[in-house]
């Protein structure tokens, strides 16, 4: 009964009755390229179904336990699609994806960690091939690590897919690094992956609680648009007079926030991408606020972690002279507080301080 649900909102999604959100856009872009030819191959933790309870790549009948994989029946011509569950063995798992991505270079291959945390145990194949192995030996690769992130008030073990450690492994192009805020964006993200002539590993953080949140979720028109973008620049306030740059969920948080207030001098700026840096793009969403007297980043993770030591130089460098400063969680040494209420403080003392001037 429930799948049965999923199925009719999801025909609503592709009628273009109800914006598609990201369990739908990522089957939408499995589809589209195993139509075109491209071979998809996803793996992970409970995968199948989905973590979050929003791919349900494999429908099983409850009576005979026969399964249906929707992606295998895309179409008469298209490519070949595998979808595994796998065991809870990260770095077993995550080492023969990425050797799969090497040996069949035309395939998007993915591997899915069940939080993004659980790439911990993956960190020695992450370290030694996937950010090192072209430099090393030059050997490409395109395999895509999906590491759901965001801090929902879970435990510690639940919060974090370690932005700061990928972010650190990043020089001379050798990964990609984004953080997608809406479905389209996801989409298209994948379908840049896979069609692009040259092979670099892409690291995704995906979402969890804003998997099926309005504000994630993405008109089906977008999703014909040509591009990923790296930066989604404010479209709501023209003449600004403070700006506030972010990724991921807390962006949409923001946005809430703003309209809460009924603040009119506010611009907030999506950073999609992180690595390589889109410097042109992020100084251009700059510059369209002549009136703006600051640049503020603003992220949920502790100051110790996420992306802050990274961006700051770099926002320096692209605000114009603008004061830079920063909004953040204290330095801490678990990524995550284990009470809601205390999450729940913390997300409202940010809100508060990112529309507060001059305040850090």
């Amino acid at each position: 009964p429930k799948l049965k649900k999923l199925l009719e909102q999801r025909a609503e999604m592709g009628g273009g009755k109800r914006p598609v959100d990201f369990g739908f856009a990522e089957a939408l872009a499995f589809g589209t390229l195993l139509r075109q030819g491209v071979p998809v191959r996803l793996t992970g933790q409970d995968s199948r179904r989905g973590t979050f309870n929003q791919r349900h790549a494999a429908l099983v009948d409850t009576e005979t336990e026969a399964e249906y994989v929707p992606l295998e029946h895309a179409g008469e011509d298209q490519a070949h699609c595998e979808i595994y569950n796998s065991t809870l063995s990260e770095a077993g798992v995550l080492g023969f994806e990425y050797g799969y991505s090497r040996d069949y270079p035309e395939a998007l291959v993915l591997w899915e960690a069940q939080f993004g945390d659980f790439a911990n145990g993956a960190q020695i194949i992450i370290d030694q091939f996937i950010s090192a192995g072209e430099d090393k030996w030059d050997l490409p690769s395109g395999v895509v690590l999906l590491l759901p992130h965001g801090h929902e008030g879970q435990g510690p073990e639940h919060s974090s897919a370690r932005i700061e450690r990928f972010l650190q492994l990043a020089a001379e192009d050798n990964i990609q690094v984004s953080q997608p805020s809406t479905a389209a964006q996801y989409f298209h993200l994948l379908r840049r992956q896979a069609l692009r002539p040259w092979r670099k590993p892409l690291v995704v953080f995906t979402p969890k609680s804003m998997l099926r949140h309005p504000d994630a979720a993405s008109p089906v028109q977008e999703f014909s648009r040509r591009r990923f973008l790296t930066v989604i620049p404010d479209a709501e306030i023209e003449h600004a007079r403070r700006i506030l740059v972010c990724s991921g969920k807390i962006g949409h948080e923001l946005r809430r926030e703003r309209r809460r207030r009924k603040d009119t001098e506010t611009a907030i700026v999506l950073l999609e991408q992180m690595y390589p840096f889109p410097q042109d793009e992020l100084a251009a969403a700059i510059q369209r606020h002549r009136a703006a007297r600051e640049v503020v980043w603003v992220q949920e993770e502790p100051a110790n972690m996420g992306a802050l030591f990274y961006v700051l130089p770099l926002l320096e460098r692209v605000a114009h002279g603008l004061p830079v400063r920063s909004v953040k969680r204290s330095a801490s040494a678990s990524p995550a507080t284990g009470s809601a209420k205390a999450h729940e403080l913390e997300q409202k003392t940010l809100l508060t301080l990112a529309f507060t001037t001059g305040k850090s």
